[in-house]
């Protein structure tokens, strides 16, 4: 018996009707009986097309308030059956069901009602049975019937019914079922993590339809993949494709300027997912040059972000430095295109959304998930652990610089001075090492570190830290404390003269 098959009936029930009536003429020119139910048969009805209702078939009306439509004997049997099967086929006959070549569902939209905020009894009216039912069994029975399940599949349909004639081939059916179960997966992983947002179910469900092929991964001999839906989060304005390392490096960058959201203008320069450059001033034009001079020679090849617009005049800095990726939330047009000057540069402009709250990475033969460390160090967090309290210059640098260490590899200190990043030590093995790393950097670039102050991502077990620091120049200290010698390097600043407060809260990021 050949694979191919003639489409002569379909079961249509969709959402979405854009895109649909090019199928439902061309099924109808094509002599296909076409069924249907509610406001999907009234949209057909409108077109002048004839279309027979689902309850003609099942002898039952819609019910429930449109719960209950298509969840019958009749509907999954003509979806169902066999038709290489001598038993089926008989019973088609016997119970009087309709052979379905065909079905085309759209299902409610669940994932766009939970983002809008909706109520959630609006949110469980979106959970859909009868489509979702439609497409398992349609797909699975692809040797006979093709499933159209989503809209986004509405032109591949028509060009390939248009294309043969309302015929199909097994291989056809078969890729059709597999987009039909990737949509029904993703749509009860959707459902299952809206039931499980608190994590009370220790399991872990992650599911991303929108994906793509990157020109290799970390390194050209690997493969790489992006799933996400980049263009939620940004409008890429110019550019080469983004790379797997530029995708992390932008993520790091993200994750970094959302601490100084709402505040004066600030601008960070990353490299390898650290900020090598990071600075706040009156104006963008002044913060991206004391960004730059933090590191100018790191920032060759960097990730550039900003707080707020880019201007004629930060363009025209910018545009003297090779980077790879600007992102800011917006470009004045004149900044814009002195940026485009550069015909590889990738300019993102960044959108307004939230991100996930938890955070996935793999682990041996499985994956470790946390909740996003959304604890920012603030005043009222702030114990003050030494004789002297530090100054109101000091404290808004402590800030300033614990903000940056919370995104900068562990082990790491950061050197910060007038909400400017001196230099950070990051990714060290040893909290000393990341000490003289930082401070050697600061000083190789001219920093004068008196006055400065020092940013720590977890506790001293020892004081030999807090006196580099002070020989260095650096006059206060920010660290989470907890250490049980936390008091040597109470008595070493206090000896000294340095301040020292303490957050009660721990940044490691490995």
């Amino acid at each position: 018996m050949s694979d191919n098959k003639t489409i002569k009936s379909a079961l249509i029930s969709v959402f979405s009707k854009d895109g649909l009536a090019p199928i439902v003429n061309k099924l109808n020119e094509q002599g296909v009986t076409i069924y249907s139910t509610g406001g999907t048969q009234k949209f057909i009805n409108d077109l002048g097309i004839n279309v027979v209702p689902a309850e003609d078939i099942t002898s039952y009306p819609s019910i429930l308030g449109g719960r209950v439509k298509t969840l019958h004997p009749k509907i999954f049997g003509g979806i169902l059956n066999r038709q290489d099967n001598a038993q089926d086929v008989a019973e088609l006959v016997e119970f009087e069901i309709p052979q379905i070549d065909c079905v085309i569902v759209d299902l409610y939209p669940f994932e766009k009602t939970v983002a809008s905020g909706a109520s959630n009894q609006d949110i469980i009216e979106k959970i859909d049975i009868g489509g979702i039912s439609l497409i398992r069994a349609a797909a699975k029975n692809y040797k006979d019937v093709i499933c159209v399940s989503s809209v986004n599949d509405y032109q591949e349909f028509l060009d390939l019914i248009s294309e043969n004639n309302g015929v199909t081939t097994e291989e056809n059916r078969k890729h059709f079922a597999a987009k039909s179960f990737n949509v029904s997966s993703h749509y009860d992983t959707a459902i299952f993590n809206y039931f499980n947002k608190n994590h009370e179910i220790a399991s872990l469900k992650f599911s991303e339809t929108k994906g793509q092929v990157l020109r290799y991964g970390e390194n050209p001999h690997q493969k790489g993949f992006f799933f996400g839906d980049f263009e939620a989060m940004f409008d890429k304005l110019h550019g080469k494709e983004l790379s797997y390392n530029n995708l992390l490096d932008v993520d790091a960058a993200v994750n970094l300027m959302n601490e100084f959201k709402g505040d004066a203008p600030t601008f960070a320069i990353l490299k390898h997912n650290n900020a090598c450059g990071l600075a706040q001033r009156n104006t963008i034009h002044q913060a991206y040059v004391d960004a730059l001079a933090g590191d100018p020679v790191s920032a060759f090849g960097g990730i550039l972000i900003s707080n707020t617009e880019i201007d004629v005049a930060t363009a025209n800095e910018i545009h003297k430095l090779f980077c790879e990726v600007v992102i800011a939330p917006s470009f004045s047009n004149e900044a814009l295109e002195i940026l485009k000057g550069k015909k590889n540069r990738i300019l993102l402009v960044q959108k307004d959304i939230e991100l996930p709250q938890t955070t996935v990475r793999t682990c041996l033969n499985g994956a470790l998930v946390q909740f996003r460390d959304n604890i920012t160090d603030s005043r009222d967090m702030l114990t003050t652990a030494t004789n002297n309290s530090p100054s109101e210059a000091e404290l808004e640098d402590l800030l300033f610089a614990s903000k940056l260490c919370k995104h900068t590899k562990s082990n790491t200190i950061v050197l910060a001075k007038n909400k400017q990043l001196c230099a950070s030590g990051t990714g060290q093995t040893s909290r000393v090492d990341a000490l003289n790393q930082a401070i050697h950097k600061a000083q190789s670039f001219n920093f004068d570190l008196k006055g400065a102050v020092m940013a720590s991502d977890a506790f001293f077990p020892f004081p030999d830290c807090v006196e580099i620091a002070d020989n260095a120049g650096i006059t206060a200290v920010i660290q989470p404390g907890g250490s049980i010698k936390d008091q040597l390097s109470i008595d070493y600043c206090n000896e000294n003269n340095l301040t020292m407060v303490m957050t009660g809260t721990r940044h490691f990021k490995h």
